[in-house]
């Protein structure tokens, strides 16, 4: 509607200015002899034409005006002249004075039954031949509709096709910005993949390329920690292997060869054979519950098992060896401890590893403590023990092969793997085991379990009694 009537204004002041040069036209003809007239209706040298041949001028004229329908009003603004019809003639057409255009009249009227857009411009009445005011020039709208129409195809075709263009370039601008980090990432992934983890990617931002770049780098990082673990993992476990082996290879061929001629010597030779065995046996042993605990495929009996109980037993355990150091054991374990939801046997092997540890890196003559806490809706057993000299770093005790003292044997302090399959075997528990240093300087080795929902009865009766309904 808009376009159309837009259109429609158009055509009006083509009309109004079409009417200024008919006006011009209509003048020239009402002489008799046209050629070398004046446009001044009351000149001399200009005789007025006669009817049946101002009219042949009139419809001459129509080219003139886009071939627009020509048409003479009188004073009454009745049709005295149509170039296309006679059936018009008498017929009123209502003038308006234009509000653009000064001494123009503009009409829509209705020719022959069809709608008309029309200009009107003043005439001399005196010299023409049909005694005119006005002359007219009219358009059909449907003419003017039609054009309207064309020109919003033509315009919206335009449109369409730059629109196609600015789509196209966006595509293409759009493609390249996707295209380009995205062959990016898979070339970096084909580098790691080809063992190369060190490669990166430079795509930042904050828009989904920029953090799944972002990710990738992260991935590539991980990776790379990963390789440098199995690495570390693989030289620590050759490292740890290569002595007991040695020791094996060498006293069991002195042993075959018979180079070991006393008794004692043989004696000796067979105890180190078996006791370097019995270490293969053991770290063999560490290594493959710490690859079933990463790997989740461990099994786990969860029941409930009283931490105090079970600390006891332990402390029982390790106090030949704290008597033979000279070293005191102590427990606190408060009356309303709730038991707690484990695996006896995992448990057990964790709390054999802490005290343990604590027992055998304990300076001589000094205490060993294990006390039991409610922590929130968890329990909480900590074990501990001065440092002395050697003072471990409690980010890295639990990482495999560890030692705080480089220089101490692998026979006297393990292989460094039983903190490291405790700690795993606490998360599989839903528990936590960490280490600090307290005010004192003594080393402390936590361990979170969350409390059992299980109420062991108090008592054999208790236990008999049916429970009320």
């Amino acid at each position: 509607m808009f376009v159309r009537d837009l259109e429609f204004q158009s055509v009006q002041d083509q009309l109004d200015r079409e009417a200024v040069t008919a006006q011009a036209l209509v003048r020239h003809q009402e002489c008799a002899n046209p050629i070398g007239a004046v446009t001044n209706a009351g000149a001399a040298g200009c005789p007025q034409a006669d009817v049946a041949t101002f009219e042949d001028r009139l419809r001459a004229i129509v080219p003139g005006v886009n071939g627009n329908r020509v048409l003479l009003l009188d004073r009454q603004r009745r049709v005295v002249f149509d170039s296309e019809s006679d059936q018009t003639l008498g017929t009123v057409i209502v003038v308006n004075a234009s509000k653009r255009v000064a001494n123009i009249g503009e009409a829509r009227a209705s020719l022959d039954g069809e709608p008309f857009l029309a200009a009107a411009a003043p005439l001399a009445p005196a010299r023409d031949p049909l005694r005119a005011a006005f002359v007219v020039v009219a358009q059909p709208q449907a003419l003017a509709a039609t054009a309207a129409a064309g020109d919003l195809a033509t315009k919206l075709l335009q449109a369409g096709g730059a629109a196609l263009v600015v789509a196209m370039l966006l595509i293409l601008l759009v493609s390249r910005s996707v295209t380009r980090p995205l062959t990016q990432l898979a070339s970096a992934a084909e580098d790691i993949a080809a063992g190369n983890y060190s490669r990166r990617v430079s795509i930042g931002g904050q828009d989904e390329i920029g953090m799944l770049g972002s990710a990738f780098n992260r991935m590539g990082e991980a990776v790379e920690r990963a390789r440098k673990v199995q690495r570390d993992f693989l030289a620590n476990v050759s490292h740890e292997l290569k002595t007991p082996l040695t020791s094996l290879i060498g006293f069991s061929q002195a042993l075959v060869d018979g180079s070991l001629l006393s008794e004692e010597e043989r004696t000796r030779a067979a105890t180190i054979v078996h006791e370097e065995s019995e270490r293969v046996l053991r770290m063999a042993q560490e290594l493959l519950d710490l690859a079933r605990v990463e790997a989740g495929s461990i099994s786990m009996h969860i029941t409930s098992v009283d931490l105090g109980g079970q600390l006891e037993q332990e402390l029982e355990i390790v106090k030949p060896r704290a008597r033979a150091r000279g070293l005191a054991l102590s427990l606190n374990v408060p009356d309303d401890i709730p038991p707690v939801a484990a695996d006896p046997e995992r448990l057990h092997q964790i709390l054999d590893n802490l005290l343990d540890n604590a027992v055998k890196y304990a300076p001589d003559g000094s205490t060993v403590a294990a006390v039991a806490r409610r922590s929130g809706a968890a329990v909480e057993a900590v074990v501990s023990n001065p440092a002395g000299a050697h003072r471990p770093d409690p980010d890295r005790m639990f990482d495999r092969f560890y030692r705080a003292d480089p220089s101490r044997s692998a026979a006297a302090g393990g292989v460094g793997l039983g903190l490291a399959i405790s700690r795993e075997l606490a998360a599989a528990m839903r528990g936590r085991l960490w280490a600090d240093f307290d005010d004192s300087g003594n080393l402390r080795m936590h361990l979170t379990l969350p409390a059992s929902r299980e109420v062991k009865p108090t008592t054999e009766l208790e236990a008999a009694l049916p429970k009320a309904s």
